[in-house]
This record gives C-alpha cells, structure tokens and sequence, in this order.
C-alpha cells in the first residue's frame, strides 16, 4: 500500500462513493444525487491545499459539473460518460504532470475495479461490490455518501500535515456566479 505522505492527488466516482448509490429521475432527464457535506467540505479542503481532484463517473448531467465546480474542480478534471475509467485516470495525471502511483482512487463497482488495482492506493466503501473489495487496497470502514470520501481525504491530509482549517482564508477558488452574487446581496464574503 502507498503511503498517505505520498499522495498527490485523488481521483473519485460519483455513485456510490460521493453518495450511497440512489438516484431521484426528473421528468427533464436529469438525476439528483444527495451528498453528504462533509465529503464535501474534505474535497474543498483539498483543494485549498494544492491537490488535484478528479471526477471519474459513468454518470452524465449538468448537475454533476455544477456541484464538483462548487467544489473547486474544474470542468477539465470532470470525466463523464467514462465506461473505461483508466484511461481517464492516466489523462489527468499527465495534464497535471503525476505518475498513477500518486493517486488515491476511490470507486464501488464492477467499472472500477481496473483502475482501483492500477493506482497508487485503490480504495473503496464497505459497501461497493465484491469486486471491488478485492480489487482495492483498502476498504473502507465507511459507507459511500456516508463519510467515505471524508474518511480518506481527512487521512491522507492529516498524514501530511495539511488538515487544518482557517476561516480567515479564502478558498482559492472562484464560485460560480449566482454564489458570488448570492454573497453580495447577503454581505457575507467567502
């Protein structure tokens, strides 16, 4: 197993690991996904900190674009519609110069189970498919959308010193502009 004091990055799918796998249809096409906002608040966290974050999912909506930009991640780091995920995999580590082995991956099903075994630390949920249990090098003691994405980021940044959170630091990142505009009008500034 790789070392947390040698990440560098992380690498997520979206069902089953930023949620628990249900999904809302809309009448428009679109599913709506419950995250949990602790997952959440690690990944900004990481983010702030200088790691790169990438969404590596099957799925395909707007509203995954717009919840993970809120987050930080730029669009460019947003794969969807990915049926072979490893290859998206080694797409963002060059555009962000890093080697697999650098990379946590975190996934929960029978697509992920190449790139769990080819990043540097493959991890999944006590949930995902058997699969994937025995693909990863760590499963989880936590539940997808249940803390599970908190739980590895939280490690990994603690190994490396970089747990911290400062109110009086901004984000780093810009929100989008309803946020920003939401903001103005309540006086409050990120």
């Amino acid at each position: 197993m790789t070392d947390l004091k040698n990440i560098k990055a992380f690498a997520f799918d979206v069902d089953g690991v930023f949620t628990d796998g249900s999904v809302l249809a809309m009448d428009n096409g679109d599913l709506l996904r419950i995250f949990n906002a602790k997952d959440s608040f690690s990944v900004r966290t990481a983010r702030v900190n200088g790691f790169p974050v990438a969404i590596i999912t099957g799925g395909c909506s707007e509203s995954i674009i717009s919840r993970f930009n809120s987050l930080g991640i730029p669009s460019e780091d947003i794969y969807q519609m990915s049926k072979n995920k490893l290859p998206d995999l080694q797409h963002f580590c060059k555009r962000h110069g890093l080697e697999l082995k650098d990379v946590v991956f975190a996934g929960d099903d029978v697509p992920d189970v190449e790139t769990l075994k080819a990043a540097g630390l493959g991890i999944c949920p006590k949930d995902a498919c058997v699969e994937c249990q025995e693909a990863a090098d760590v499963v989880s003691d936590f539940c997808g959308g249940k803390r599970f994405v908190r739980d590895i980021v939280e490690r990994t940044l603690r190994a490396q010193g970089k747990w911290k959170f400062d109110p009086d630091q901004p984000w780093g990142f810009s929100y989008r502009d309803e946020v920003n505009a939401a903001q103005f009008k309540s006086g409050r500034h990120v």
